[in-house]
């Protein structure tokens, strides 16, 4: 029997999805540097809403350019999500860097450089 997704999961996950898509297609990076919407936790009356962005690539001010390029087009952004996705209330969003991918990465190097010493 299939699992029973609940209301807010489906929310997120259209949230997440379209804001992707609009990152997709704002082509303001960097080349280089790759941006993705990891998470997506809105509030069950769908005032607000916090997306979780990761950055992978690119340097430290590249980055920060980015997220400051993202909070411009975020009333805008939020329109369009109004527009696209037909929900009563728009939530309105709060960035926040997404760590978790670029520290997993590092654990995995570190890892892999003590599997290669062990190994020479």
């Amino acid at each position: 029997m299939p699992k029973k997704v609940d209301r807010m999961t489906r929310v997120n996950e259209l949230i997440k999805r379209e804001l992707a898509n609009l990152l997709m297609t704002g082509g303001f990076f960097p080349s280089g540097m790759l941006v993705s919407v990891t998470e997506v936790k809105a509030s069950t009356d769908l005032r607000n809403a916090t997306v979780m962005i990761s950055f992978l690539g690119g340097k430290a001010s590249d980055r920060e350019d980015a997220l400051r390029e993202i909070e411009l087009r975020r009333v805008s952004w939020q329109h369009e999500m109004a527009v696209n996705l037909g929900f009563k209330h728009t939530p309105v969003l709060l960035f926040k860097v997404d760590r978790r991918i670029a520290a997993g990465d590092r654990v995995l190097a570190l890892l892999e450089k003590e599997e290669d010493s062990r190994r020479g």
